[in-house]
């Protein structure tokens, strides 16, 4: 039985406090997606808040997915054999990746919002810039805002269908020496060399640019909105270097460092998330 005690036999003691800290934040995921579509949408029908939401959807879809890749299913090893655990491992690996880069394709949502304003905000600009006559041709900023969107949606497509050989943990290896040939792997400098393209070009390629988005336009507004704007870009910056350190931990193998503080840092991130884009009702 799955629940025998004898069966957890990998899930250390700093496992347990990892996957709890992880459990809080999979629960404040689904807070903030329900705050932001049913306090911050429904009452004010802004595709702006459609997407944020959106985006905790996935993200909370994507960490019950790693939750259950990392903690749980090596367990099953006794159970099953090494080629049907490596299978259900990457099944779930596809399947929170996926979900990753759905919740990004959401914040390129938020992204296009930003820079391409409504038409009625930007109507009074005089100055005759070719960039400024791209904001107000409709078509270009609709074609925009839906290739931000797709792009991430296509990537989290290939992260399915491509092979296993570009995504599977090297430990599968020594973990699962029945199931898996090391001759088979295609690996860039020691990591899998989709996983490298998805973690260290593309997926920063992506998201870095959404906290200098928020500090430009801190730096251009005032009051209130600026404050909004600086909390933000102080919020997504912690959330990345939360998940940035949580991959860097595991390499070093700071097994009790890497079940604290990353999941600590996202933590405090999506507090000032939800502070940043409720400032005007906290100040």
């Amino acid at each position: 039985m799955i629940f025998q005690a004898d069966l957890f036999t990998n899930f250390t003691f700093w496992d347990a406090i990892e996957s709890g800290l992880y459990y809080v934040i999979v629960g404040y995921y689904f807070l903030i997606f329900a705050y932001f579509l049913l306090m911050r949408f429904r009452t004010s029908k802004k595709y702006f808040w459609l997407y944020f939401s959106i985006l905790f959807l996935c993200l909370a879809a994507s960490r019950v997915f790693f939750i259950i890749y990392y903690f749980y299913t090596p367990e099953l090893s006794p159970t099953i054999s090494d080629p049907e655990l490596v299978g259900i491992l990457m099944s779930q690996y596809r399947l929170a990746t996926f979900s990753t880069w759905l919740g990004i394709a959401s914040l390129m949502g938020v992204f296009g919002i930003l820079i391409f304003p409504p038409i009625t905000e930007i109507e009074g600009v005089t100055e005759k810039s070719r960039f400024k006559k791209i904001l107000k041709n409709r078509k270009l900023r609709i074609s925009f805002k839906i290739l931000l969107i797709i792009i991430p949606i296509i990537i989290g497509i290939l992260a399915l269908v491509l092979p296993d050989s570009l995504f599977m943990d090297p430990d599968f290896v020594d973990d699962y020496p029945s199931a898996v040939d090391p001759n088979s792997l295609i690996m860039i400098f020691g990591y899998p060399a989709g996983r490298a393209v998805l973690n260290f070009m593309l997926l920063p390629l992506f998201v870095a640019i959404i906290p200098f988005l928020f500090i430009s336009l801190a730096l251009r507004t005032y009051g209130v909105l600026r404050r909004s704007y600086a909390l933000n870009a102080i919020g997504f910056l912690i959330y990345f270097i939360g998940r940035i350190l949580q991959g860097v931990f595991d390499t070093l193998e700071w097994s009790h460092v890497n079940a604290i503080a990353p999941p600590l840092l996202i933590l405090l991130s999506l507090l000032i998330i939800v502070i940043a884009n409720n400032y005007e009702q906290l100040r």
